[in-house]
């Protein structure tokens, strides 16, 4: 490698973290005063000049469209990280799912108690193909996991349900467990008054 490629990597690196410290600092700045918070209040918070910012996002609906591609691809980020892959039962993307969902992770709790703040920004036409994209991925990929679609949905559901309750302190973390508990056994085909 010559002087001019470790340049080049310094470069991409150092534009990833500023990336990412913008997403950080827009999701949680707008979780604190909604979509409609100053992009000069958002890279004051990453720590950046506001065309440090907007070298990135040029406008409020490219960073809009980023943070929902970026929460929605960390949310199916730590779903896979709870796959086991060992499991040779159908319902393992499901169960994985479920864990991702009740594991009180970061990503998981920023999405959902992000999700009432985003209120209208599916009218931006880029967002909602985004979010089309990433349901119909979810869709089928759970259809593909070898368990009828009643069952998915409402498993799913639950999860995500129980994912937000948490996430607002609504749950205890033992109501949690045993929520848990029951949609992993529904999810590996078991009956709700078997456990």
């Amino acid at each position: 490698m010559d002087i001019a490629d470790g340049h080049k990597g310094r470069t991409t690196r150092n534009a990833e973290r500023t990336r990412a410290a913008v997403l950080t600092a827009a999701a949680e700045a707008m979780v604190e005063r909604g979509t409609g918070v100053s992009l000069d209040h958002i890279a004051k918070r990453a720590g950046v000049s506001k065309s440090g910012l907007q070298h990135h996002f040029p406008n409020r609906e490219a960073l809009i469209v980023a943070l929902v591609d970026d929460a929605q691809q960390q949310l199916r980020e730590n779903v896979m990280s709870h796959l086991d892959l060992s499991e040779n039962t159908p319902g393992k993307l499901l169960r994985a799912y479920v864990r991702a969902m009740t594991s009180g992770s970061r990503s998981t709790v920023q999405y959902f108690t992000a999700a009432p703040t985003w209120a209208g920004i599916y009218q931006i036409p880029t967002v909602a193909e985004i979010a089309a994209a990433d349901a119909h991925w979810w869709n089928e990929n759970l259809a593909a996991d070898g368990l009828g679609s009643d069952r998915i949905m409402i498993v799913r559901r639950a999860a995500e349900g129980l994912a937000a309750a948490a996430a607002y302190g609504d749950e205890t973390s033992a109501a949690v467990e045993r929520a848990r508990e029951v949609l992993l056994h529904l999810a590996d085909g078991g009956e709700i008054g078997a456990l």
